[in-house]
């Protein structure tokens, strides 16, 4: 798919002077290919359509002046006749506006298979456009998410990224069109003159060099304010949406967030309109000498008509060439000028397309030795540009049918670690093993499909409740019988059942007869997701149960340890109740591991777990 098609994005160096500030303008224009390649896998036949409509469309207009001068010369001819020579030039006449009137027919024809062409293309484009996008965003890894300059990046991409490839390659036929056009005109205006060919030519220059100064610096402003339009997005999805509106309404935050998207507002908006302004001022004035040069060729014509050097019909013909030529070389530096636009632009998608991923290595899909169950050897772990390591050497054994429990206060690195498990991190030092096998050995789908995970912060789907359910098994998602199993292992069947349409009950508010569900409620959705995989060998919840009741915690932990018998179960709490049933419990502090033991051993050692008991204990007396 076009997410894994490369291209080459290098720039050459940038040189000084006007051969620099040339060679940086069209070196933009190698995206054109790009662009050019995606409409042509989108539709190769309505690419070819368009083409061919622009080439008749660009021929057409001068065969049109052509036999409009022949049109006008006969009826001069028949004016000035007598008898059968003005029958026989009444007849050309009628002869010649007959071909006019097909000419403009097919040309008309022309442009509006062009135009439909278009629309349907816009349509089949935008689609592929957002399906490589997704395509590249499935590539990806966790941390590229949590990278504000690369979060940036992508939404660079979707920005116009369904409009700018068509715009682009539309650009080219129509520089194509009226290129064609020119050229034409050219001919026909060779005849007249050599010198006109070169006022209609260069007529146009000034204005096109402006215009294209002026499209660069409004990219360079609108690429440079990425993160300011981000901002904008980001508060009016708080103040929209159902999980950000309570408390901009209890704290009284809406007035603020507004204030703060207008002034983003304000100060984009004065940007632009600077721009515009400047860009308006200098396209009228330089667009002047355009005016001043069509209108001197016209008296040239004129008074050469005149003084008898050409015919009324050649003059009639010159003038259109004239007037026509001059807006096909508007028509042309105008296209250069968008594909130039449209280059740019294309450019942010191609750089989110071609950021390099590492790819994932390894291909086993299983372990030399399953008894072995998981092993941490001095695993290190920094997130990108932090002073501190989030984990430091961390060593730990867990065998299978174990149980383990993770404590530690908020940031000492409990998810880190179970991140780096599940491969949405790679450990910057040390390696993990699972089943005797280093984890990048590992084929990624079937290491996660040996393991399943519930975060903290899992997702709440805007789907119907068996759809929340099985996504835990993709590949069993419809599959009612495993669903209702799961809802059952993960304590969420009562409730289900009591729902409108039990399993079919939209979820969520975002669609039509959604129900929301409480917190704890929620957590036993993920849970019965969890459950779905129950062919995995490793099941891992982090933070299961922090919406429950203190009874509903119970029985879940209860049911909990039941149903993980024989298989690796790592848990992540606060809540020491929970944590005590497991068979090893680590503390991790500062990303490393500070004590380990069962909870009667870490009690008689008297360290931070043991506080951390007491502490809890003590809020239940």
């Amino acid at each position: 798919m076009g997410c894994r098609r490369q291209y080459d994005l290098k720039l050459s160096p940038h040189q000084d002077g006007i051969t620099g500030l040339l060679a940086r303008f069209f070196s933009v224009f190698r995206y054109s290919r790009i662009a050019i390649r995606i409409v042509w896998q989108t539709s190769r036949g309505l690419t070819i359509a368009m083409a061919l409509a622009t080439l008749v469309a660009g021929l057409l207009p001068a065969a049109i002046a052509w036999v409009g001068q022949l049109i006008v010369d006969s009826v001069v001819t028949a004016i000035q006749a007598d008898g059968i020579e003005q029958d026989e030039a009444t007849r050309d006449v009628i002869r010649y506006v007959i071909w006019e009137a097909g000419l403009v027919i097919l040309m008309t024809g022309a442009q509006k298979i062009n135009t439909v062409c278009q629309s349907i293309l816009r349509a089949l484009l935008g689609n592929e456009i957002n399906v490589m996008i997704l395509e590249k965003a499935l590539t990806l890894e966790l941390a590229h998410f949590e990278d504000s300059e690369y979060y940036d990046k992508l939404v660079r991409a979707r920005r116009e990224a369904s409009s700018r490839p068509l715009s682009l390659v539309i650009g080219t036929f129509d520089f194509s069109r009226d290129s064609i056009s020119l050229v034409s005109y050219g001919f026909l205006l060779f005849q007249f003159s050599p010198w006109a060919v070169l006022v209609l030519g260069l007529a146009g220059v000034p204005a096109f060099i402006a215009e294209a100064k002026y499209s660069g610096e409004a990219f360079r402003n609108h690429r440079r304010r990425s993160a300011e339009r981000r901002m904008q997005m980001y508060l009016e999805m708080v103040l929209t949406r159902e999980d950000g509106v309570k408390e901009v309404k209890l704290l009284n935050l809406g007035q603020n967030f507004l204030k703060r998207y207008v002034d983003i507002f304000r100060n984009i908006y004065r940007e632009d309109r600077n721009l515009v302004l400047r860009r308006g001022f200098w396209g009228y004035v330089l667009g002047l000498i355009a005016s001043i040069a069509f209108y001197g060729a016209y008296g040239w014509v004129a008074l050469a008509a005149v003084a008898g050097a050409i015919t009324i019909g050649q003059m009639t013909m010159y003038i259109a060439v004239f007037r026509q030529g001059q807006s096909a070389v508007t028509g042309c530096l105008t296209a250069i000028n968008g594909m130039y636009e449209d280059n740019l632009y294309l450019s942010n998608l191609v750089e989110y397309l071609e950021h390099e991923v590492p790819e994932a290595s390894g291909g086993r899909v299983e372990g030399p030795v399953p008894a072995d169950g998981i092993r941490f050897e001095n695993v290190s772990f920094a997130y990108p540009g932090a002073t501190e390591p989030a984990l430091h050497e961390i060593n730990l054994h867990i065998r299978p049918g174990e149980s383990l429990a993770i404590v530690g206060e908020n940031g000492s690195g409990k998810t880190t670690l179970i991140k780096l498990l599940t491969r949405l991190y790679t450990p910057t030092g040390g390696r993990i093993l699972f089943e005797g096998l280093d984890l990048q050995e590992w084929d990624v789908d079937a290491l996660r499909r040996k393991i399943s995970v519930i975060f903290q912060d899992f997702a709440r789907y805007q789907l119907k409740v068996g759809e929340n359910i099985g996504v835990g098994d993709i590949a069993d998602m419809d599959n009612r019988p495993r669903v209702e199993q799961a809802s059952e292992q993960g304590m969420s069947a009562d409730f289900i059942r009591q729902m409108p349409a039990d399993f079919d009950t939209q979820l969520g508010t975002w669609f039509k007869d959604g129900k929301e569900l409480s917190g704890g409620q929620w957590q036993k959705i993920a849970l019965s997701r969890a459950f779905m995989r129950d062919q995995a060998d490793v099941l891992i919840l982090d933070e299961p149960t922090a919406a429950m009741d203190a009874k509903a915690e119970a029985d879940v932990f209860a049911h909990f340890r039941e149903l993980t018998a024989g298989r690796i179960s790592i848990i992540i709490s606060h809540r020491f109740s929970t944590v005590r049933i497991a068979d090893q419990i680590i503390v991790l502090e500062h990303g490393e591991i500070r004590e380990r033991g069962d909870h009667d051993s870490l009690l008689a050692l008297g360290g931070q777990y043991a506080k951390l008991f007491r502490l809890q204990a003590r809020g239940y007396e």
